[in-house]
């Protein structure tokens, strides 16, 4: 099936950012670049096939940098790049919308 074209500037953020896990992946890369293992522990709850596949979205999207040290055992590292570090601000919204709103919405299932 092929890609639908977006044309909404919302629409496309949504799209860069959509999944339980991006957002958070993003949050931690704002922290500084980090290993695999790294951002697994950090994210409690994601399995081995979600960060990669997340990570390789967002690469493929322009987000996030992958440095591979091409070093056995292997190494890799993930950083934002310049366009995944402009999402801070966005991220930053986001939570102060969730501090002043997030008591307001009724929810089956706390995160």
């Amino acid at each position: 099936m092929p890609k639908k074209e977006l044309f909404c500037p919302v629409e496309i953020t949504l799209d860069a950012l959509s999944g339980r896990w991006k957002v958070l992946i993003i949050q931690q890369l704002l922290d500084g670049t980090k290993r695999f293992n790294q951002l697994q522990r950090e994210l409690k709850g994601i399995t081995h096939r979600t960060l990669s596949k997340q990570l390789k979205e967002m690469e493929e999207h322009g987000l996030v940098n992958r440095k591979d040290y091409k070093e056995i055992p292997p190494r890799v590292e993930y950083s934002l790049s310049e366009l995944g570090k402009s999402l801070e601000s966005v991220l930053s919204a986001m939570h102060k919308w969730g501090e002043a709103y997030g008591s307001k919405i009724t929810s089956k299932e706390k995160l």
